[in-house]
């Protein structure tokens, strides 16, 4: 999808969202439910929610329609909870999230503002390069490996976290492709309760997401795999793997 027309469905979806947002926040008829999903997501009403979008694999300045449908889904849940929305391009952006909730969408290949947070942030996360070999394109968490077989078994990786010189987290969605991209924000929406109940923290965790089969169902086969937050956020100083992530994300 090319960037013209990517401005175009978020500015129609920001306009339409904007209207209805504070009738939908005020309006709400489960408070507690909306409070709830916002410190899973760590927005903040009133604030902002800022998007951060990769490019297309195979086209830069360009983005695939699985991230499109991504973003404004992210919109819609930054709208419910009373959070104005920015979206920029991964290349434009020079600065920190600041006091802005922000959505960092896609691999380190695709959003250059992921690899720089997952070389700050992550140190225990890295990935292998595309290649003939099996473990070609794996996410590797500490001793683990999350691997990657086109269209059959993928993985996602999420993380929560604040840096340092921000007052609001950065959450990071990267999956093997777009669709496990998506797959992620549609497992998210359903599954934050149970989620918030089984991670330690809310404030930072990283967790890995499984997509099966993706080619047969879609972006809606993801399930929770592990909690890596320990392993994610440990130092471990060894040798960095290099990042390869062709395959879409």
């Amino acid at each position: 999808m090319s960037g013209v027309l990517l401005n175009i469905l978020i500015g129609l979806a920001t306009s339409v969202l904007t209207g209805g947002s504070v009738w939908i926040w005020q309006r709400a008829t489960n408070v507690h439910t909306v409070r709830r999903r916002a410190a899973f997501f760590g927005f903040a009403p009133g604030g902002t929610c800022l998007i951060v979008m990769n490019n297309h694999w195979q086209k830069t300045g360009s983005t695939s329609h699985y991230d499109v449908q991504s973003i404004i889904e992210i919109a819609i849940l930054a709208h419910e909870t009373g959070c104005a929305i920015s979206v920029l391009p991964a290349d434009e952006l020079r600065e920190s999230n600041d006091d802005r909730t922000e959505f960092c969408i896609g691999g380190p290949t695709s959003n250059p503002r992921t690899a720089a947070h997952v070389d700050s942030h992550l140190p225990g996360v890295r990935s292998r390069p595309m290649s003939a070999k099996r473990d070609s394109g794996a996410i590797l968490v500490g001793g683990k490996q999350f691997l990657f077989d086109r269209g059959r078994l993928e993985h996602v990786l999420v993380a929560k976290f604040t840096p340092q010189q921000s007052s609001r987290p950065v959450v990071l969605i990267w999956g093997h492709r777009a669709i496990d991209n998506r797959a992620a924000i549609y497992f998210l929406q359903r599954e934050y309760r149970s989620l918030s109940k089984h991670i330690d923290s809310l404030d930072r965790f990283c967790i890995v997401l499984r997509v099966n089969s993706s080619s047969t169902y879609g972006y809606q086969a993801a399930e929770f795999v592990a909690d890596v937050t320990n392993a994610a956020f440990a130092d471990h100083r060894r040798p960095s793997v290099a990042m390869g992530n062709s395959s879409g994300s």
